[in-house]
């Protein structure tokens, strides 16, 4: 049984999707669960409490599945030794993870919803979509590759250039997935792309002897 509080949390960023963060207010949350602003208040103090549990939420999450998937989970200036040692296949499974994660999860996709919904209209919300959505995986995957580069594992080329080329199609497959029912399609060609994509940059390994 989901308690009040979670209950709330869960609504507020359901409402936050639809409407956008600006136009939800604390009213609209109370009304939605059907108790007071009183009520609501002895959990949550105001709106901007509930989006910053929501935020951290995601924060904590994001950190749970880069541990489960074995892949580095601070930037590379905080932990640059994790990013040497991760390997090719690690990194498929982790993106594969990631796009069911943001598009069949609901309390992920609520939170996508919003953040794109919103990132016109509130310059906080637009550098957050910036670092969960498009400039932060692109800067982690950059890292990724440039640290494969350099132990040969990728071939020799422009680490931005190969974060951009992995990560516009996931980004893009996001927005179809959004506008269709079949969101196995959507993963089918992310993981095909993948593929496609190993295949073309890992450096040839030579035979152990």
């Amino acid at each position: 049984m989901v308690d009040t509080k979670e209950n709330i949390l869960q609504t507020a960023l359901r409402l936050f999707a639809r409407d956008g963060y600006e136009a939800a207010s604390v009213s609209d949350i109370a009304g939605e669960l059907g108790m007071t602003k009183g009520a609501l208040y002895k959990h949550y103090k105001n709106k901007r409490d509930i989006f910053d549990s929501i935020v951290e939420r995601i924060y904590q999450i994001d950190v749970e599945r880069a541990k489960k998937y074995e892949v580095p989970e601070e930037t590379f200036v905080k932990s640059p030794s994790a990013y040497r040692n991760t390997a090719v296949n690690k990194i498929k499974v982790f993106i594969e993870a990631q796009f069911h994660f943001w598009t069949e999860d609901e309390f992920a996709s609520n939170f996508r919803k919003m953040l794109t919904l919103e990132q016109y209209r509130n310059p906080e919300i637009m550098e957050l979509y910036q670092r969960c959505l498009v400039s932060g995986p692109v800067s982690y995957m950059e890292d990724l590759f440039r640290e494969m580069i350099e132990q040969g594992i990728w071939n020799k080329s422009n680490p931005k250039q190969l974060a951009l080329e992995f990560y516009a199609p996931f980004y893009l497959l996001l927005s179809i997935s959004d506008t269709t029912s079949d969101k196995k399609e959507a993963a089918k060609l992310l993981s095909a792309h993948i593929e496609w994509f190993i295949e073309k940059n890992a450096a040839p390994q030579k035979p152990k002897v």
